[in-house]
């Protein structure tokens, strides 16, 4: 089982890594989902995120966007998932996400990648996805 710290990393390249594994059958955990990062301007984002939720057709059956850190990221990876064939499908119970760091998982490794690390921004230019289920009205 693989822990990975998502302080400070950026969220597409965290989960094509992250997809990728799961596919090859690693068992992977994400903690800290509060802290990971989306970059760009901050009020794009929001506006962004704002008009997917609002998004919907018929409310019954249109799609469920998540306003909790860990499910908002788990749902993210998702879309870099195969989700129609069986293979994505098992890859995708095979990730899971959590605020923080759960009691279980304190005595594990945490591993952080270079290559998701916020040292890649050629800017500052970026908001947590905290702030981003903050401003949805999710909770922390």
């Amino acid at each position: 089982m693989l822990v990975y710290n998502g302080e400070g990393m950026l969220l597409g390249r965290l989960g094509s890594i992250v997809a990728k594994l799961a596919l090859l059958g690693e068992e992977i955990r994400i903690v800290n989902c509060d802290k990971v990062i989306i970059s760009g301007n901050k009020r794009k984002i929001f506006v962004h995120e704002k008009e997917r939720l609002d998004r919907k057709g018929y409310p019954l059956k249109s799609a469920k966007n998540p306003r909790l850190a860990d499910r908002f990221v788990r749902r993210r990876i998702r879309g870099m998932l195969p989700w129609d064939t069986t293979r994505g499908r098992e890859a995708y119970k095979r990730i899971m996400c959590h605020v923080g760091v759960p009691e279980n998982l304190q005595s594990e490794k945490l591993l952080t990648l270079e290559k998701a690390s916020i040292k890649k921004l050629p800017n500052l230019k970026y908001v947590t996805v905290g702030d981003i289920v903050k401003q949805l009205g999710g909770k922390l």
